[in-house]
């Protein structure tokens, strides 16, 4: 099945490649002449995710879906949230944003924190949304090289390696998007395991 991901972040379409598996082949707003940035506007994960999905969808008539994600740590007010890609400031790069974090976060004892992904797919017209969330703590520094963005610094619970110390594939089994992803996958095969539909 031919299905727009409508991202060009080159990360998330590996990982999602990867737990959606061989059944899906996912096309790119670049591949079909989408190369400029694609609008993420407002102030929830939910509503970036239909936004990105929408505008894609607008732009070509075809089945598509977006992720949004946001890291969400308690004692910063659930901050980064919806501006986790952005935390550092307009053109910062993912070192700037766990460097910022964990400066706000120096001497804080409370690092309890959420990775939470939503998925808005618009198929057949209809829209619907798929949510994955994952509890852990923000650990004191970097470990690990795989994974990206918060990933080495983000312990899930129950877990003594961060998420860049995983393999994609343990990454993938316990993950937000991996969750999001599986929801994605099942309702796309059978077409009966839909979160929350909204169209």
């Amino acid at each position: 099945m031919k299905i727009i991901f409508a991202t060009n972040n080159r990360n998330k379409l590996e990982e999602v490649r990867h737990a959606l598996g061989s059944e899906y082949e996912l096309l790119t707003p670049r591949e079909l002449g989408i190369v400029e940035e694609i609008p993420e506007e407002h102030d929830t994960i939910e509503a970036n995710a239909l936004q990105k999905a929408r505008y894609v969808y607008g732009r070509t008539g075809l089945d598509c879906f977006a992720d949004d994600t946001g890291l969400e740590v308690a004692a910063l007010g659930g901050a980064p949230g919806v501006y986790s890609a952005r935390y550092a400031g307009a053109g910062c790069s993912a070192a700037d944003n766990v460097a910022k974090l964990l400066a706000a976060l120096d001497g804080v004892g409370d690092r309890r924190a959420q990775f939470r992904t939503v998925i808005a797919l618009i198929l057949d017209g209809h829209e619907y949304l798929f949510e994955g969330r994952v509890m852990g703590e923000i650990t004191l520094v970097t470990a690990g090289d795989e994974g990206f963005g918060y990933d080495p610094v983000f312990r899930p619970e129950g877990r003594q390696e961060t998420l860049a110390q995983m393999s994609m594939s343990e990454k993938n089994a316990i993950s937000h998007r991996g969750q999001a992803v599986r929801g994605l996958a099942e309702f796309l095969i059978a077409r009966a395991c839909v979160i929350r539909p909204i169209g």
